[in-house]
């Protein structure tokens, strides 16, 4: 599928109430909306990445659908930035492309869609989570929270170790009261306690701490948490793992 041919798609799959109702969960970006829905876009991206009928190398057809996803997030349109993370390849990503990406993330949606499909995989995912801790900016700050609770789901080789040097900075954010902050950071506490049993025990104990400070946001945080983390769905599910 050609660049030309995804914006007509997109013309063809537009829908105004969809953006009315992505409004109403708090989706509000300032590039343009089109209000296709993810599985549509995810379609998109698997048309995309459809092997050539002469089948050229893998490397080949990773830089190809690379260049596109940059060309994609250059649109400024919000469909197009999500299409743009499915389709990239991380392998490919560079460091400041990523920086690049993140500066211009304006929803919670984008953030996740990209986080999930490319960030997550990338080489630096892990360092980064440290750098963007620090950021001011909500989106940006929301990253950082976002990778974590992706990597706990998706990455299987990283240690107990690497999840614990998450924790002082989700305890230190704990009291922003940014929404889509505290819910980032609410999530990857409970992806990473959801992760094994000694990772349970580990991150219902700082769920602990976090409910003591004096804030109403960290309360939140730390109640929400430990009602899945000691929940006995949760508890099963680990025990098998």
């Amino acid at each position: 599928m050609q660049y030309e041919e995804i914006i007509e798609k997109f013309e063809l799959l537009k829908n105004p109430r969809n953006v009315e109702g992505m409004a109403r969960f708090g989706i509000r970006p300032k590039t343009k909306v089109y209000g296709i829905a993810i599985p549509e876009i995810r379609k998109i991206a698997k048309e995309i990445k459809k092997a050539a009928p002469e089948g050229r190398a893998s490397l080949s057809e990773a830089g190809r659908d690379h260049k596109l996803a940059l060309k994609l997030w250059d649109l400024k349109i919000h469909e197009a930035r999500i299409l743009a993370g499915f389709i990239a390849d991380a392998g490919l990503l560079t460091e400041k492309q990523m920086n690049k990406w993140i500066k211009g993330f304006d929803s919670w949606d984008v953030v996740d869609q990209v986080c999930s499909s490319c960030f997550d995989k990338t080489d630096f995912a892990y360092k980064k989570i440290f750098e963007l801790s620090k950021r001011k900016k909500e989106f940006e700050k929301r990253t950082a929270f976002t990778l974590m609770a992706c990597l706990a789901v998706h990455n299987k080789a990283m240690k107990d170790k690497d999840f614990l040097k998450f924790f002082p900075i989700i305890k230190k954010s704990a009291t922003d009261e940014r929404n889509f902050v505290k819910k980032a950071i609410n999530w990857a506490l409970r992806q990473i306690g959801k992760r094994n049993k000694n990772l349970n025990k580990e991150a219902i104990n700082l769920a602990k701490e976090i409910q003591k400070i004096n804030s109403k946001t960290s309360k939140w945080v730390a109640n929400n948490a430990l009602t899945e983390l000691t929940s006995e769905s949760v508890k099963k599910r680990i025990s098998k793992k």
